[in-house]
């Protein structure tokens, strides 16, 4: 005969094992699906932006976002040497834009090397610093912080930027990971 305590220790013990395996189907399930989200869902908005800055700054020329009056020296082929970037998102406007053809604005910083052919990275002409890009143009309008003869490029950043970037901009550039990747993409285009 079952004694009452026996009985709903049994039970008890019973239910435990029940929760424990819905629990385990139930994380499987959120496991499953994560993964699976992942392949069908485009990049998050601030990939979306980085890749849209990158390929901007790619594609222009040179001129466009130039610095300081580096210019590229042209060797016997009028073809352009390429220009390969890494970039860091600090913000955007409207701050609370959810998909990319929301965003007005984007602040952020680049650095760019011309990959004329053979020439290292090191002493490659290099273009970099605090930008702004109005994405609300077609093509996009690419606005770098520079000094001038009266003003001060410290001022000029904080002229240009709001205060929450102006302030990361003086002290964050690229992230490791993006100048690796810089890195390589800048050695590939210049047949290093």
């Amino acid at each position: 005969m079952v004694s009452q305590a026996n009985f709903a220790g049994w039970y008890r013990h019973r239910l435990v094992w029940v929760a424990v395996i819905l629990l385990a189907v139930a994380a499987s399930a959120v496991a499953l699906n994560r993964a699976a989200g992942q392949e069908a869902e485009p990049a998050d908005l601030q990939a979306q932006i980085v890749a849209r800055m990158r390929t901007t700054l790619e594609q222009a020329d040179p001129g466009q976002h130039n610095h300081a009056g580096h210019t590229v020296q042209q060797g016997a082929t009028e073809e352009k040497p390429p220009v390969i970037c890494g970039v860091r998102v600090y913000g955007y406007e409207p701050a609370e834009a959810t998909t990319l053809a929301d965003v007005q604005k984007v602040y952020g910083f680049h650095l760019c090397g011309i990959a004329e052919q053979k020439r290292p990275w090191d002493v490659a002409v290099k273009l970099a610093g605090p930008l702004i890009m109005d994405m609300s143009t077609e093509p996009l309008g690419i606005q770098v912080v520079e000094a001038t003869e009266g003003v001060r490029f410290i001022d000029r950043l904080w002229q240009m930027f709001p205060a929450k970037y102006a302030t990361l901009a003086q002290e964050e550039a690229l992230a490791a990971k993006e100048m690796a990747d810089l890195r390589r993409r800048y050695d590939a285009a210049a047949g290093l």
